[in-house]
């Protein structure tokens, strides 16, 4: 009888004590839902005009130097230029050096076009008829998109070789500029517009950024904002992996960044997607260009000098990721606490609209500001005359995907080829990639356009356009992927040739 007392006094301890848990869970989630950050709308306005001055600050910062070290930093000796009024010059000297500027522009003016619930389509179709030239994921995408390809097929590795490459990841500050403190609100935002252009890690790089952003609001703490943004990539991904060795890395080698430089090198400088990074220096890959943001934020602390010079002198894509770095550390200050010497390079140039777009800075801080009070009131907020109170989130991982799955490329082949009516090369693996493109014999011929029909072992595959517009061309020729195992036969035949024209090819990269 004792025992079975004492049976059922632990068993409803037990009952109890699930109870108690239950509700200090439920507690907490209802805590979490509804912590609200007070912030002034001259401060919110303030952080914003800082994402944006800071991010136009510095492409400009590492302008000369994009691409021109890949798998090398740029030592210490060499200088990198910065003057006052240097932005202004730029912009008319250089207009399409701040691709990653206007990109972001194209989508700020769908949504003050057509709302923040604008459709999918129409930011696709913004940028894929846009005026400005793109390359690699974009250019891929935009192909896609006007030939019938529409998101989020268009960003899918499967459509895009690119599908993993930086692209979404520099595209993505408007999205975490525009839901501050809410990084579930930025993750929606980038799921709709990142897979027009990406998939995997290439989209995984523009949900990091815009996280990233969102917590710039509410800490200034740069270690909180990078370790806390990471939740929101899936553990199991490389770029999760990538980012979370930088962190260790900093960890173990606080006052060397350039330690923490040759790690990275050493274990995530593979690109296995992009036709042009495989086999090459060349190293556009969204994964790696982060870690050298990450490296630049955390290693800078705060500094923004010392923040822009790190990510840049990183090498690879050292304008897009001083640029990013600038736009959370802007945020994070605030416009008002970025340095005068930095601003200094900025003066004169808010007033100036950036090229094929219809606005400046000075707009941009307007309606983007303008954006982030919508958004705020969407999630639950509230806007007051002075102050707002924005229902704070925490991150949360967004669901896993991965490009080229299972896939490892064992061979660059070179296949030069000119005229180009009808060639055919043979190969043994899973899959491959063929290089080329369409152009003009005579600059100044007219754009023509070949209509080119692609085989695999013997079967119509595919009809393709390749045009020698570069605004309209095909990044690669051919691709397929998932192909069983084996002996693999692939035939290109042109069928309008035209002596006055050329289809060139360069060379394949066959996976395993």
């Amino acid at each position: 009888m004792k025992i079975f007392l004492i049976l059922i006094d632990m068993k409803t301890c037990k009952i109890i004590l699930i109870q108690i848990i239950l509700l200090i869970v439920s507690a907490v989630g209802y805590a979490q839902k509804n912590t609200s950050i007070k912030i002034s709308r001259s401060e919110l306005e303030n952080k914003i005009k800082g994402g944006w001055a800071g991010q136009t600050i510095g492409v400009s910062y590492g302008s000369y130097t994009e691409f021109r070290f890949q798998g090398t930093f740029i030592q210490d000796y060499q200088p990198i230029p910065w003057h006052d009024g240097y932005v202004k010059e730029l912009m008319y000297s250089w207009p399409d050096l701040f691709d990653d500027v206007y990109m972001d522009l194209t989508f700020v003016d769908v949504l003050e076009k057509y709302g923040m619930d604008a459709p999918v389509d129409s930011f696709a179709n913004a940028f894929a008829y846009a005026g400005y030239n793109l390359w690699h994921a974009n250019q891929a995408a935009r192909y896609n998109i006007i030939h019938g390809i529409k998101p989020p097929l268009s960003g899918n590795w499967l459509h895009n070789p690119h599908a993993d490459d930086i692209d979404f990841q520099i595209e993505a500050d408007f999205s975490g500029l525009m839901n501050p403190a809410m990084p579930y609100s930025a993750s929606a935002v980038c799921d709709k517009i990142g897979h027009i252009m990406n998939y995997g890690d290439g989209w995984y790089g523009g949900v990091f950024v815009g996280t990233m952003y969102t917590l710039s609001f509410v800490s200034k703490d740069i270690n909180y904002i990078v370790t806390q943004a990471l939740k929101a990539i899936p553990k199991q991904s490389t770029f999760y992996q990538c980012v979370n060795d930088v962190i260790k890395w900093h960890k173990k080698y606080p006052n060397d960044w350039e330690q923490t430089w040759f790690e990275i090198q050493k274990k995530w400088s593979k690109d296995i997607g992009c036709p042009d990074g495989v086999f090459t220096s060349l190293d556009i890959d969204a994964k790696i260009n982060a870690a050298y943001v990450v490296m630049g934020l955390l290693y800078g602390n705060g500094d923004f000098g010392k923040t822009l010079e790190i990510a840049t002198r990183a090498g690879q894509d050292s304008d897009c990721n001083p640029s990013t770095a600038g736009g959370i550390l802007g945020a994070m200050l605030g416009y008002d606490k970025i340095p005068d010497y930095l601003m200094n390079g900025l003066h004169g140039s808010e007033t100036i609209n950036f090229k094929y777009t219809d606005l400046s800075l000075n707009d941009v801080y307007k309606i983007s500001t303008s954006h982030a009070l919508k958004m705020i009131e969407k999630n639950g907020g509230t806007v007051g005359a002075d102050f707002v109170y924005i229902p704070f989130q925490t991150p949360r991982a967004v669901r896993y995907e991965k490009s080229f799955d299972g896939l490892i490329p064992v061979i660059k082949e070179t296949f030069n080829h000119s005229n180009c009516t009808e060639i055919d090369f043979e190969f043994e693996g899973t899959g491959f990639v063929l290089r080329g493109d369409a152009v003009k014999k005579s600059w100044n011929a007219p754009q023509y356009v070949f209509d080119a029909t692609f085989y695999i072992d013997g079967v119509k595959e595919e009809n393709a356009k390749l045009y020698t517009d570069f605004k309209l061309r095909r990044c690669d020729l051919f691709w397929k992927y998932n192909l069983p195992q084996g002996k693999h036969k692939v035939k290109m035949v042109i069928d309008n040739p035209n002596q006055d024209y050329d289809v060139r090819t360069l060379d394949y990269i066959v996976y395993k």
